[in-house]
């Protein structure tokens, strides 16, 4: 049965920028809630020093939590290759962070929508990089799962395979037993797209998922498809509640289950508060005893 996990998303700046927060403090508020592990981010200012890393297993661990997951913003789009060298190394670098804290996947992503970089040099540059990283992923136990992702925090453009039909090709293009997809719904509706049909596509390769809910502030989704190639978030979409949002659970459930699918699911959501965070663990955790429990 899918367990389920939860990243930082509204302690982001704090964790990642600031230090306001550190992981100790996030371990031991995350704890609190019904859940079985967490999803760190590779930029977290208490993981930069590798020294660090037995401790933080060990904070992580005497919460009775686990960190399954690691969420991680490779760049492997760039024309320079020089560039792209210094991208695998890092991955390499959050895949060896992943397995010092216990985890078994570590996510990669495309790299970023350059407009001087053609479809086919992108899928080429991202292939050859994860292709690269797989190796070093696998004498660590690790796994790489690409996320349909929209846009890095941190990032100027969006992601170089944030379409549906460029995210499938690239994913097609890799055949490893150390490499599969994190599915994220509400991706696919920045995009422009249908989460269920992008499910359908791939879901013998989900190994992993993000979890969370989009909620159109205003305007229509036509007018989101014509803003979809701007710099920066989407404003017409934010995070909310998951189960209140645009994403049908019920459906993405019945998806997973169909094809045996019994990973991890993060959670992304809390931007409004812990309580928020709190009501979305609690709704899932009813939708997995619901559609997996009973089915078993």
């Amino acid at each position: 049965m899918p367990r389920l996990a939860v990243f930082p998303k509204a302690y982001m700046d704090d964790l990642v920028l600031t230090g306001k927060m550190t992981l100790r403090e996030w371990v031991k508020l995350a704890a609190t809630l019904d859940i079985d592990g967490l999803e760190f981010y590779s930029g977290m200012l208490d993981l930069k020093d590798p020294a660090r890393w037995p401790e933080a297993r060990r904070i992580i661990e005497d919460h009775g939590l686990t960190a399954p997951m690691m969420c991680c913003s490779p760049d492997f789009t760039h024309p320079d290759p020089v560039f792209r060298q210094r991208q695998v190394d890092l991955e390499k670098g959050w895949i060896d962070t992943t397995a010092a804290l216990g985890g078994t996947f570590c996510r990669v992503l495309s790299g970023q929508r350059r407009p001087d970089v053609s479809r086919e040099e992108g899928l080429r540059y991202a292939a050859a990089c994860i292709e690269t990283c797989i190796p070093h992923a696998a004498a660590r136990g690790v796994t790489l799962v690409i996320e349909n992702h929209y846009k890095d925090n941190y990032w100027q453009f969006p992601e170089f395979a944030q379409k549906m039909d460029v995210f499938c090709d690239l994913v097609a293009m890799i055949d490893s037993p150390h490499f599969g997809v994190n599915y994220d719904p509400s991706n696919t509706i920045l995009a422009g797209e249908d989460p269920l049909e992008l499910l359908r596509r791939v879901k013998h390769r989900v190994l992993t998922m993000h979890a969370s809910d989009r909620f159109l502030a205003e305007g229509t989704i036509e007018d989101l498809r014509r803003e979809e190639d701007s710099i920066g978030y989407a404003k017409r979409l934010r995070h909310g509640e998951i189960g209140k949002g645009m994403n049908d659970y019920d459906a993405i459930f019945t998806e997973l289950r169909s094809v045996g699918f019994d990973g991890w699911i993060s959670v992304e959501d809390g931007v409004d508060g812990f309580d928020q965070l709190e009501r979305s663990v609690a709704f899932l955790r009813r939708k997995i005893l619901q559609h997996f429990e009973a089915k078993r």
